[in-house]
Formats: structure tokens, sequence, C-alpha cells
């Protein structure tokens, strides 16, 4: 049996009180501080709502207890972290924030020089404002589009803004790092990736959190805006402790001619729950999206993927692969949407998933809303066990259980690592596998 409806009341760290003490310590343009009143407003109606049953009914919410989580305070935390893609790459730029505020931020001057702004939303905030004003969760994610939106928006706590001007393209990747440290802390970071006409860039973006042992929870946002014939590379490694929660809401548009490939790990968190959007809004626009989960334990995943065709002769292509082992639970419900004057659209999907014991559970949901007359559009979902005779053979040539797993495992996901031109994340994932698997 699961749970499709919270609190009304607000967990007393989100509460009126505590929102209006919280925004006294903000250094804000006043438009954006109104964006949070009228966020917050919503909030506290969706509190009252039940969640959508379609998106929900299938990811437990019995145990999330807000109340046990809450904003740091102002001191920047000094905590280190294990992350997997920090140090093995040369980048352009790179942020880093822990719960919300920033440590470091910088970005190669050559950029700079041509009018790429890469750095902390404040700071943008207030060097930019007219930039963000127009982008911010008033395109991609609205803060009306569901509870959590709302929640996020009333109580953003900073994040990455990535902007790069017509005719600019970045040869080298950018990095961002979010950081989790101290037991309850709450991070509502955000991301806004702006990418003008014949402009281009890579941002690889990854979670990690101090310790293993210590909750957090994880209330985020992304945005990919994708103009006229630019291209955007986007990948979000998602390996928080396994005892956190990441609740997010992220949607990407791309204009005409445009193209979007978005690569998504789901390798960490107690419950994961990600309602991610892709909108083709331009002509001949197109997206690909790429997923690769792997969950352990008790671990529960849950991706909500849309891929919204709202323009003649677009394309859409979304391979998913999901690894269960233990109790763990994924989940993956998916929705190609074909507008009347879509004509021409070619959109697939698939999830696929490999089990590795008999107590893990996997729900795959592929479907299809068309109303235009001139498309080809597929969709599917396998999932199944190994072949105990392919781990057998491997073993009577002396490689051990686990490294013959780790073989399986690899062969599986690399139908995605095929799809990824940017060889630090194909090397990344593997390790992740690696290491989920316990033969690191």
């Amino acid at each position: 049996m699961t749970s499709t409806t919270l609190k009304v009341s607000p967990p007393a760290p989100f509460a009126e009180e505590a929102f209006e003490a919280f925004l006294a310590t903000r250094n804000e343009p006043e438009w954006f501080l109104q964006l949070r009143r009228q966020a917050y407003a919503i909030y506290l109606e969706k509190l009252a709502e039940d969640l959508d049953p379609e998106e929900w009914k299938r990811v437990d919410m019995r145990t999330f207890r807000p109340e046990k989580f809450q904003l740091a305070g102002d001191t920047v935390s000094d905590a280190s972290f294990d992350t997997l893609l920090q140090d093995r790459a040369e980048f352009a730029g790179q942020v880093t924030h822990v719960e919300g505020k920033t440590r470091h931020e910088s970005l190669a001057a050559e950029y700079a020089e041509k009018g790429v702004i890469f750095g902390d939303l404040e700071t943008v905030l207030n060097s930019h404002s007219d930039l963000i004003q127009e982008h911010f969760m008033t395109r991609a994610v609205k803060p009306d589009a569901d509870r959590f939106s709302a929640w996020h928006a009333a109580f953003c706590t900073g994040g990455t803004v990535l902007y790069v001007p017509r005719n600019v393209e970045l040869d080298r990747p950018l990095h961002s790092l979010i950081g989790l440290s101290g037991t309850g802390a709450a991070d509502f970071s955000h991301t806004l990736v702006i990418i003008e006409e014949n402009a281009s860039a890579t941002l690889l973006e990854e979670t990690a959190s101090e310790t293993t042992d210590q909750p957090g929870l994880h209330v985020g946002s992304v945005e990919l805006l994708v103009a006229a014939n630019a291209r955007l590379r986007y990948v979000q490694l998602q390996n928080w402790n396994q005892k956190s929660w990441h609740l997010a809401h992220q949607c990407g548009r791309v204009g005409q001619n445009g193209s979007l490939q978005w690569t998504v790990a789901g390798l960490g968190a107690s419950t994961a729950h990600i309602h991610q959007d892709v909108m083709l809004d331009g002509k001949g626009s197109e997206a690909q999206v790429n997923g690769v989960t792997f969950a352990d334990q008790r671990q529960k995943i849950s991706y909500y993927t849309k891929q919204a065709h709202n323009a003649e002769s677009t394309r859409s292509d979304l391979l998913y692969k999901q690894v269960l082992r233990d109790k763990s639970k994924a989940i993956w419900r998916g929705m190609i949407r074909v507008e009347p004057e879509a004509q021409l659209t070619d959109g697939y999907q698939r999830c696929d998933a490999l089990l590795l014991s008999s107590t893990c559970r996997n729900d795959a949901i592929p479907g299809l809303e068309i109303e235009a007359d001139d498309v080809r559009c597929t969709h599917g979902a396998t999932a199944g066990q190994v072949d105990d005779e392919q781990i057998f053979y491997a073993m009577s040539r002396g490689i051990s259980r686990y490294e013959a797993m780790h073989m399986i495992v690899e062969g599986f996901f690399q139908g995605v690592y095929d799809r990824i031109p940017v060889e630090v994340v194909r090397e990344t994932l593997s390790q992740a596998v690696t290491r989920k698997l316990g033969i690191d």
C-alpha cells in the first residue's frame, strides 16, 4: 500500500514564520522575493491537495518526514566529498555548492571574455537580474507544476547558472557539484542553463554526500533552455548517500533545429523521484535522453518522463537501462506526447531492466498520446534476470562471481555508454557500477 498524501500543514522548518525568516537573509531583487512569496502561497495550496496518483501511486512516501530536515545556516561548510567526476578532466569552469551555499566558482577567462556566464545563482541574480527574470521558472519548470516545484521555488537556496551567448561554442565541459553535509541538511538548489542560437556547451553535474550515514533532503529543479540551432549536452550524476531523499522536477526545451543530449544516472538516495520533461518546440529539433540506474539494498528510484513533440519534424530518442539487486525498486513511467501540429514526428522510448536478485522489483510503463496522423512513434520495456549459464561459463574460466556479474552488468549498460560521446562520463559511470557491485 502506498500513500499519495502528505500533511496539510507545512512542517515547522518550512512554516510561514520560518519562511519569512529565510527571506530576511536573502540578498535578492524584489521581483525574486515576490516570486518566492507567490510560490509559497502555491505550496500551501498544493499541500491540501493529493499528489497526482498516476505519477506518485508507485512511490512510497510513508516514511518521508520533511520536519526532520532544515536549511543550513550562514556558515559555508568545509566538508569534503568523494566525487566521481570532479578530478577526472580539465574543465572550462567549475562551481561547488554545499547545502545551497557556493563554496567555489571559476570560469576560464577566454570564455568569460566571450560573454559566457557560469556561476552561482545568487551572484548572477544580482549582476544579470533581467536575464534571470526572463528565464527562471517561466518557461520550463513552473512553480505551480506540483507541490515540490512550489516548495522548491519558495525555498530555493541557490544553484548554478550557465549562459552561453549566440554563436559561442565551448570546447571543454563545465562541472557543477552539489554537496550535502550534516544530519538533516536540506538543499533546494536550482540549475538554469540558457544556450542561445548557434551556441553549444557541455555541463556535467553531480551530487554527493559528505558521509554515508547522515540523512539529507534535496528538492531540486533543472531547466535546460536550448535556442534555435544550439546544442547542449547535459549530464546529471545523482550519487547521494542512501539516507537521502531526492525529489526533483526537470525540464528541457529545444528550439528549431536545436539539439539536446541529456544523460541521467540514478545511483544514490534512499528514495528518488524525478519528473523529467523534454519539450521539442521548434521544427527539426531533437533530443536524446539516456538513463542509467543502479539500485541496491532498499533503494527506490523513480523516473517519470515525458517527450513532448510540439512542432513538426521533431525527433526524440529515450533509452533507460536499470539494474537492481537486493530489495530495491525501480520505477519508470514514460510518455510520448504528439500535438496535432507535430506532423512527421519520430519518437522512441525504451526501458530495459536487469534483475540481480529475486527480491527486487521493476515497474516500467511506457505510453503514447498521439494527435497527429503522420508520425512514427515506438516504445517498449523489458525486464529479466541474469542468465545463470553466463555466470557459470565465466566462472568456469577462472573469473570470480563478482567479476562475472560486473562483465554482464557492464555489457547491459553498454548500449547507453555507446550513446555518450564524453569519455570521462563513460569512465565515471563504469567506475560507479564497479563500486555498486562491491568489487572496487
